[in-house]
């Protein structure tokens, strides 16, 4: 595999995931929140001008049931913790998606009251652990699959320019197969366990 990408590979794996004591223990308002997420995620941007978080995101978030509502315009680390969580999945599930996925922790942990002994600082930061164990094995899978997919189109007919293309092109290729396939993985468990959480309207939680 070149070093080139070897390197891109190692670029976009950040060498550790946020963890909840990145986030300080106060009330945020938007502005904070936003820039937080710029510091944290930099590295997730594909153009320098890109934004990772606005405060236009965040509020459709509110507004489609993604996130609780700030508490006087100021937003908690568990609002952050679920921001976060929404940041790495908004790219690959719809909203609707993502609010099944969410939708118990907002429910059930967000709450500290109704924890079950386990607070959303907790699940959120075993999360970002699970991230960082296997940071090592999906730069090897990573690796392994873009050098199996080079020199599929070798041949002394091509110049060093075009199989350079066919290379990326090849490389491109798997890894999209690859999304598709985990991401259907991701939406049939979704499907499975969302007759177990229905979505709770303002009623409900208000009643609960």
């Amino acid at each position: 595999m070149s070093n080139r990408i070897e390197d891109q590979i190692r670029k976009i794996i950040p060498d550790k995931s946020v963890s909840p004591e990145d986030i300080p223990d106060i009330g945020l308002y938007m502005d904070q929140v936003t820039t937080l997420m710029e510091n944290k995620l930099k590295g997730g941007k594909r153009y320098p001008e890109d934004k990772i978080m606005t405060k236009t995101m965040i509020n459709n978030y509110t507004k489609n049931h993604l996130l609780p509502p700030s508490d006087k315009k100021k937003y908690s680390r568990g609002h952050v913790l679920l921001i976060l969580m929404i940041y790495y999945l908004k790219n690959m599930l719809s909203i609707t998606d993502i609010k099944t996925v969410l939708g118990p922790l907002n429910n059930e942990f967000f709450d500290s009251s109704g924890n079950r002994g386990l607070s959303l600082e907790d699940i959120y930061a075993r999360i970002a652990e699970s991230y960082d164990d296997r940071r090592d094995e999906t730069i090897r899978q990573l690796s392994e699959m873009v050098e199996s997919s080079h020199g599929r189109f070798s041949s002394p007919d091509l110049t060093d320019k075009d199989q350079r293309y066919l290379d990326d092109l090849s490389v491109i290729c798997s890894l999209g197969y690859d999304i598709y396939i985990r991401k259907r993985l991701m939406e049939q468990i979704i499907d499975n366990y969302r007759e177990d959480y229905p979505p709770l309207d303002k009623k409900q939680k208000k009643s609960s």
